[in-house]
């Protein structure tokens, strides 16, 4: 079971579902896969809907990694992600949503 106060998101491959989590080792990751100018540029590119294919898969895998998977990336790229398409675009969105999000004060 995941945990949203700890940024958690399920993702779920071929079946099995496991906890993402974009950690500050797996945002630098995600940062020098994309090579994006920042973090802040891909949360926009995602919450205005311009996000690519890679860039939902660079997350996913980020997110994973966070959350321990020790997976390749071959593996991924050929798993059945939970909701498809929209599925793995949505997980990847809340895990970008769940890394920037302020803690309840």
């Amino acid at each position: 079971m995941v945990n949203p106060m700890r940024g958690e998101v399920q993702v779920t491959l071929d079946g099995v579902p496991h906890a993402a989590r974009l950690t500050l080792g797996a945002l630098a990751e995600l940062e020098a896969a994309l090579q994006t100018g920042s973090l802040v540029e891909l949360a926009a590119r995602f919450e205005e809907g311009r996000f690519s294919a890679r860039d939902v898969i660079a997350v996913i895998e980020a997110g994973l990694r966070g959350g321990g998977w020790r997976g390749a990336r071959e593996a991924l790229l050929a798993a059945d992600v939970a909701g498809g398409p929209v599925g793995a675009a949505r997980a990847a969105g809340m895990l970008l949503a769940r890394a920037f999000a302020l803690p309840p004060a």
